[in-house]
């Protein structure tokens, strides 16, 4: 009798490693979901595209708004840093405006607010910037976008990355018909991280290694 409760328990304890190490490799192996672009893309040159986006260069206004920083780190999916990935990224002012000739919303414009960035992941994959918390904008006369950031990521040898990033505690992200087609888990790596500093957000990026 010992020597098959001996059996079961080695058995048992064998499938519960392999199981383990199953999960293990498909959580390591998930990467940031992916999302449109949307219409607003920047198209309009510009010579200020630094981390600063509360700032356009040659003028002495702040971008109106609550001011963040956004910082995280660039992974690739075996969890390992990846530095030198080109960030691109993109959002509608604090009124819910994007700096594009195509957008319509009748919300005013903000030329102090910079809009768009390129940057690079540095040192074990870090990256931040200063903006403003995007307001909501109108997709139609009964629904409005939640507040979002684009993020293009790239790099050679990487799949390339179009995603959203959404922030946490905003009402109308039950109600965005985009973030709602994500299943929770995916929302949850979509959405940036509060952390113990004021108007300080989380949001680190999973891409796929070719």
């Amino acid at each position: 009798m010992k020597e098959i409760q001996r059996r079961k328990f080695l058995k048992t304890t064998l499938l519960g490693s392999v199981a383990s190490l199953f999960t293990s490799s498909l959580q390591a192996r998930v990467i940031t979901p992916s999302e449109m672009e949307g219409p607003f893309y920047p198209i309009t040159p510009q010579k200020d595209q630094d981390a600063d986006l509360t700032k356009v260069a040659g003028k002495t206004g702040l971008a109106q708004g609550e001011i963040i920083e956004v910082f995280g780190q660039v992974l690739d999916q075996e969890l390992n840093p990846v530095e030198d990935v080109s960030i691109d990224l993109w959002q509608a002012n604090s009124f819910g405006r994007y700096h594009h000739p195509h957008d319509t919303n009748e919300a005013p414009l903000d030329e102090n607010f910079q809009a768009w960035a390129i940057l690079q992941s540095g040192a074990e994959g870090h990256y931040s910037f200063k903006t403003v918390i995007p307001g909501a904008y109108p997709i139609s006369t009964s629904r409005q976008r939640t507040p979002h950031i684009h993020f293009k990521i790239s790099k050679k040898g990487y799949e390339s990355l179009l995603t959203q990033m959404y922030f946490p505690n905003q009402e109308l992200n039950d109600q965005d018909v985009l973030f709602n087609r994500k299943s929770v888990e995916q929302q949850a790596m979509m959405t940036a991280k509060t952390t113990s500093k004021n108007n300080k957000y989380q949001y680190n990026i999973i891409i796929d290694k070719l």
